[in-house]
């Protein structure tokens, strides 16, 4: 995999399972099967979140993604565990404000013998222009609008915000939180690089098309 690009769709395999629960193997098909989806849209990244999921889950589903990803050349993500990272041959890893610190994570992966770019999540302008400052390679920020992805989000940040980080990080930043096809052409207004859809995306009927609008989208307010 050549140099991380963050452009345009960002996508993420938002994986809601059981906490201490055995996951059936038809669930991981069905998984594999929605990012498949996902990966027909050409994005810039995949990102596996797959919160409450045992180590062995996540280790298992993030190894046949990272297989998936290989055969397509798009960059595969997986969030939270750079050891886990590590293990299914992911390209890149992303922290969360309570993960394990992005100079931590370099340690980590150092030592490991495969330094990864890392994305740090961030939703205040301190904690973005504190993470460009420690060498995260990516921003995620949000959320943008109200969103359902998590069960317990953080406050809104509005586009205001971000047209703010964007402005005083010289990383690349993904909108993330609340965003829909409609709301692309304000994201990249506010200088954002990418943007992450995740909810607008798994409830179209047709995934791949929804995810290719989103990055039609990206491109055409670029050349705005």
């Amino acid at each position: 995999m050549g140099r991380l690009s963050i452009a345009g769709y960002y996508a993420i395999l938002d994986v809601r399972l059981p906490s201490g629960q055995e996951v059936p193997p038809a669930r991981i098909e069905a998984e594999l099967q929605r990012a498949k989806e996902l990966l027909a849209a050409r994005p810039c990244v995949l990102q596996l979140r797959a919160k409450g999921a045992d180590d062995a889950t996540v280790l298992a589903l993030g190894r046949a993604l990272a297989s998936l990803c290989r055969e397509q050349g798009i960059p595969f993500c997986l969030n939270d565990r750079a050891d886990l990272a590590f293990l299914c041959g992911a390209d890149v890893v992303h922290v969360g404000q309570e993960d394990l610190p992005l100079g931590e994570v370099r340690k980590v992966l150092a030592a490991l013998g495969r330094p990864l770019p890392v994305g740090v999540s961030t939703h205040n302008l301190a904690q973005a222009e504190a993470a460009a400052r420690a060498g995260a390679d990516y921003l995620g920020f949000g959320p943008i609008f109200a969103t359902g992805s998590k069960a317990n989000p953080d406050p809104v940040v509005g586009l205001a915000g971000l047209r703010q980080v964007c402005a005083q990080v010289s990383c690349p930043v993904v909108a993330i939180g609340g965003l829909r096809r409609a709301s692309i052409v304000e994201v990249v207004a506010a200088g954002a690089a990418a943007a992450a859809v995740i909810g607008d995306v798994d409830t179209s009927n047709d995934r791949a098309a929804a995810g290719r609008a989103i990055g039609a989208a990206f491109g055409r307010a670029q050349h705005v």
